[in-house]
Formats: structure tokens, C-alpha cells, sequence
């Protein structure tokens, strides 16, 4: 097959670049392509799929850092462009122009490093303490007063939601098993999701990626919803009982400067069983 060298990014996936097997000097070739002049297409570390950068370490801190890059120089463009501070047209701004770009299928990238979440967290921050109404408040007060979630609260919110419509078959099924396969219905607690099977000889590094992944960290949250979050039949059921029942939890994300007793994810805040 001829390769378009200006239409062709070569990613290689290194789960374990230690391994002495990738010392081998014929290894190197296994991955390598060439254009139609016989030259070697060389490898990306980054390469943007469909608004996403996946990179050959298979984390998402890269993708994490340029949209939080370019999320602040919106929020910076829309302060510079708009003077009224006011609570109203304050959150428009941030929901209609920021908001978006940083949440962006976050499902897919959700970190769980501490530091991620904080960066990420960082822009709601700067932009919330520009609010009129809001001097004088500490982030965590600004939130509630707002009547906002932080970002991190939100994606996990996606993610319950977004398994729950796999269940439904309102979106395809991104958990590469059978549907009826990948939940079960139990007589006293109700609709359950299953985990993915890891394959016992898969190397520690995947096993990693897979905690972190939508297809464990998705059964993790659900799981640990409400029996009658997890058994509503419509999506506008759904969102409200959602709704209603995380804002019993308090929200303390994880930024610079403040002392959290905790990394602020609803899997840490409720032990799997404390809901049913």
C-alpha cells in the first residue's frame, strides 16, 4: 500500500519501553514506514484524532495541557472583549465559550491525577474570581454560591450517564463486549455494570491504563450510584435523580492552595456499597 506522506502520522504505542525486547536492533524496523520515495515516515509522539491528541504513552497529560492552554486564552479573549463582571453574563460566557473546550470528550480522557485535575480545574478558578458577586469568596465558596459543579464533578457525571445510555442503547457500546454482557440486573440491588476481564499475562503498565480507562472508571462511579439513579428508565429521570443525589456530596476539587481531605472523585467519597 503507498503511503501519503502529508496525509500519514505514524503513532507506535510503547506500553513498556524498558522491556530489553525494544533494544533489538531489528525491532525498530517492525514499526517503521516508508513514502513512495523509500523514505522513513518518521514516528509522532502526539497525534490529533477527531479533536483528541493521543500520544505513544497512552496518558492523555498532553491533550490535558494544550486544552488548557487554549481554554485560557479564550476565557482571556472573552474578559478582554466583555466588561461586565456580573454573575449572569459571567457564566454565560464561561458555559457558551470555555466550558466546551474543556470538556470536550472528556469521557474518553478524564484524569485521575491529581495534578490534571487541578490544572484543568485552574481555568474555572481564574474565571470564576472575576465574578462581581464573587470577591472575597474562596473557589470552593464560589461554587456554591454559583450553583456550578466543578469540571472534575462534571466528568464523572458524563460518565455515569453516558454507561447508563450504553445500557439503553441510546449510544454504540464502547465497551468492546456484549451489552448484556457488560451489566446485570441483581434482584436486591438492581442494575449493576460488570468490569472488562484483564488478561492475566497482560504487563503492569496496561493494567494501569485500564484503571484509568472510561470502561473501568465508568463501572467504578455507576456502581456506586443509588439503586434508583441506576435503575431509571428515562434520561430525564436519570439527570434528575442524578442531580439531586450528588448535591448531598460536597465538591472540593483539588487546586493549588487548598487542603482537601481527599481527591475530590465520587469513588473515593463513597465506598462501593454505601449507596444501595
Amino acid at each position: 500500500m503507498t503511503l501519503h506522506e502529508k496525509k500519514f502520522q505514524v503513532l507506535n504505542y510503547k506500553l513498556n519501553a524498558t522491556k530489553p525486547a525494544r533494544a533489538l536492533p531489528f525491532n525498530a524496523e517492525c514499526y517503521q514506514y516508508l513514502n513512495p520515495n523509500g523514505d522513513i515516515i518518521e514516528a509522532e509522539f502526539a497525534v490529533k484524532d477527531l479533536g483528541i491528541y493521543l500520544t505513544e504513552d497512552g496518558k492523555f497529560g498532553f491533550h490535558i495541557g494544550v486544552i488548557s492552554t487554549e481554554a485560557k486564552r479564550i476565557a482571556g479573549w472573552a474578559l478582554g472583549v466583555f466588561r461586565n463582571r456580573s454573575k449572569g453574563t459571567m457564566l454565560t460566557l464561561f458555559k457558551a465559550l470555555v466550558r466546551p473546550k474543556l470538556e470536550y470528550c472528556s469521557a474518553l480522557w478524564s484524569p485521575t491525577m491529581i495534578g490534571d485535575v487541578a490544572k484543568l480545574e485552574r481555568v474555572q478558578r481564574f474565571f470564576t474570581r472575576r465574578i462581581e458577586e464573587c470577591k472575597g469568596m474562596d473557589y470552593w465558596e464560589r461554587l456554591k454560591f454559583l450553583g456550578i459543579q466543578s469540571l472534575q464533578r462534571r466528568r464523572e457525571r458524563f460518565m455515569i450517564i453516558h454507561l447508563w445510555k450504553v445500557y439503553h442503547r441510546l449510544v454504540p457500546n464502547h465497551t468492546n463486549r456484549p451489552v448484556d454482557e457488560s451489566f446485570k440486573v441483581h434482584p436486591r440491588h438492581g442494575l449493576l455494570a460488570e468490569y472488562p476481564e484483564l488478561h492475566t499475562t497482560a504487563q503492569d503498565s496496561v493494567g494501569t491504563r485500564r484503571e484509568c480507562s472510561f470502561s473501568v472508571r465508568s463501572v467504578k462511579l455507576f456502581n456506586r450510584m443509588p439503586k434508583e439513579v441506576r435503575d431509571c428508565e428515562t434520561l430525564e429521570d436519570l439527570k434528575v435523580s442524578l442531580g439531586k443525589f450528588l448535591e448531598g456530596i460536597p465538591d472540593h476539587p483539588p487546586v493549588r492552595g487548598y487542603r482537601s481531605p481527599t481527591d475530590n472523585s465520587l469513588v473515593t467519597l463513597l465506598p462501593l456499597g454505601s449507596a444501595r
